[in-house]
């Protein structure tokens, strides 16, 4: 009785064959059917798994689509659109902020080079909210 063994291709017979058009589409279809698994036709025909993939990329019912359908639903854009609204908003009053910190700070910058006195360091020595006394205030543990 002759074994399996006796019956496979050596891999310079493997890459010597040839498999026609026609051959490929029939056995794609069986695939995408469910006639016949992969692996099947792996060992029936000793063919790579990367080779019938290929077959199946390029004769395949899906091979065809070139597009990728994107299914949203309809609250999904419009939260999305609101999500960027937003985040556009937000720069633009992020933008608006920094603008009026630059113009204070050179206001501040020109009132210190004509009036000869050091606003940010009088200004910040003063604690916010206090009255700029120590002598009432307890430590913390």
């Amino acid at each position: 009785m002759a074994t399996r063994t006796e019956f496979e291709l050596t891999l310079q017979e493997r890459k010597a064959r040839h498999f026609s058009k026609n051959f490929k589409v029939i056995k794609v279809r069986e695939i995408e059917s469910g006639a016949i698994s992969i692996s099947q036709i792996k060992h029936q025909y000793q063919v790579s798994y990367a080779t019938i993939y290929r077959w199946i990329h390029k004769f395949g019912s899906m091979a065809k689509k070139q597009e990728r359908l994107i299914v949203e639903t309809q609250s999904d854009t419009q939260e999305l659109l609101a999500l960027k609204k937003r985040v556009a908003d937000l720069e633009r009053i992020v933008g608006q902020k920094q603008i009026l910190i630059d113009f204070k700070d050179k206001m501040i910058e020109i009132a210190e080079e004509q009036y000869g006195v050091d606003i940010k360091k009088k200004f910040s020595s003063t604690p916010f909210g206090t009255s700029g006394t120590t002598e009432n205030n307890t430590p913390l543990a």
